[in-house]
């Protein structure tokens, strides 16, 4: 069934540092908020300001609701100017959003080891699917392995919450100040032959140079991988065309895809990166 998204006012609850520039907002919305799905995001923006323009995406890090109200989780890194104004929003600062939007990850029948691959920010999105999958472990046998990746021990954020729905969790860091010194897809690369395309599938989110070096890995490889794309984007609702990326069809032609409409998650196999 499509959900339809909304457009809503929300109250900020928490605002706070988690670490180096890493942020947790949680809002407070109506109950009539649609169910968010993992690998979904919304858009978001001051309700103070008139541009709708200023909306800025953002991952979906959690998404719970009672019969009173929902509430939405954001976590973030400073990056910019919006998010930079973002993370001076203070509690009950009013925020309007737009959401759930595009199409998010797919877990198939036949999954039983779940790979989620994660490099800086990337862990928000899969952080959500880790904990949808920790409920569909109730139901059937699913291990669920993450692996995570950062620049040195200071910038790993959210570790926590993600291992808490993992049975295991693999850390790396490229100055090796914690876990496997190196990158998140090297350590992966070296585990890789452990995994069988019969029951394992990989998720994946992260800087693209990240995602480029995975595709590389994997070339050939017949183990499945979504990844979930990040991409500036100014509507959210596919209007815009102005976060169309290339990817190569059914047939072999390349042709452009929305990432806020036809994505943000794509099988990573037909994504066209410029190696």
């Amino acid at each position: 069934m499509h959900i339809f998204p909304m457009s809503i006012a929300g109250k900020i609850l928490v605002n706070s540092k988690v670490v180096n520039e890493h942020f947790l907002m949680r809002i407070e919305l109506s109950p009539a908020f649609p169910q968010a799905l993992p690998g979904q995001f919304v858009m978001i923006r001051d309700s103070a300001a008139q541009a709708p323009l200023l909306s800025r995406p953002m991952s979906i890090y959690a998404f719970e609701r009672n019969r009173d109200s929902a509430f939405l989780e954001i976590f973030y890194r400073v990056a910019g100017e919006g998010t930079r104004n973002f993370s001076l929003f203070q509690s009950d600062h009013k925020v309007q959003i737009l959401g759930p939007l595009g199409k998010g990850f797919t877990v198939d029948a036949d999954c039983r080891r779940a790979i989620l691959i994660s490099g800086g920010i990337g862990i928000s999105p899969l952080t959500f699917l880790a904990a949808h999958l920790e409920e569909r472990r109730k139901n059937v046998p699913l291990e669920i392995t993450a692996y995570v990746g950062a620049r040195s021990a200071d910038f790993l954020a959210g570790l926590e919450r993600l291992a808490a729905h993992c049975s295991d969790i693999r850390i790396c860091t490229d100055d090796g100040s914690t876990g496997y010194r190196g990158t998140v897809t090297d350590l992966f690369a070296r585990d890789l032959p452990g995994y069988d395309a019969k029951d394992s599938r990989i998720y994946t989110c992260g800087p693209e140079g990240m995602m480029k070096r995975l595709a590389e890995v994997l070339r050939g490889h017949p183990l499945p991988c979504q990844v979930s794309v990040e991409e500036r984007m100014a509507c959210g609702l596919g209007a815009c065309l102005g976060c169309a990326v290339p990817v190569r069809t059914d047939s072999g032609d390349v042709a452009y895809r929305r990432v806020c409409k036809d994505g943000p998650v794509f099988d990573i196999s037909a994504m066209v990166w410029s190696f």
